[in-house]
């Protein structure tokens, strides 16, 4: 597991926090312009802070999403992994999905240029 005080790891953290928080705003100033950003919930990309923004306020009129980061792995090439726990409720209340994922970010200059969505085995990682 990476260092937990890495710049790396306090942006990613901010920007689970500010995306919990449903503060678009914060979690664009974490982000390039021309952030890709996984449709996760509908398939294909966003690209560019506007776009990210009427995803998320469209997503957020749909779906209440929790995504808790469990553990930060560095990679090269400036990107990091992410273990995620993830809950999805509908807009009642009701579990829609349980589970973990992973999220992959690449980083430039400091900002999140884009974020990749991976399931994670039900077997684990063999690790």
């Amino acid at each position: 597991m990476a260092n937990q005080s890495a710049p790396e790891i306090k942006l990613l953290r901010a920007a689970y926090a500010a995306f919990n928080a449903r503060d678009i705003d914060a979690a664009l100033a974490l982000m390039t312009p021309n952030v890709a950003w996984p449709k996760a919930f509908k398939g294909g990309f966003v690209r560019g802070s506007e776009e990210v923004r009427a995803y998320w306020t469209e997503q957020w009129s749909e779906i209440n999403p929790h995504v808790e980061p469990i553990a930060f792995h560095l990679e090269d090439a400036g990107q990091v992994l992410v273990e995620v726990h993830q809950v999805v409720r509908d807009l009642t209340g009701a579990v829609l999905a349980d589970e973990h994922v992973s999220h992959r970010f690449t980083l430039e200059h400091g900002l999140i240029q884009a974020m990749e969505v991976y399931a994670i085995p039900l077997s684990g990682s063999g690790a």
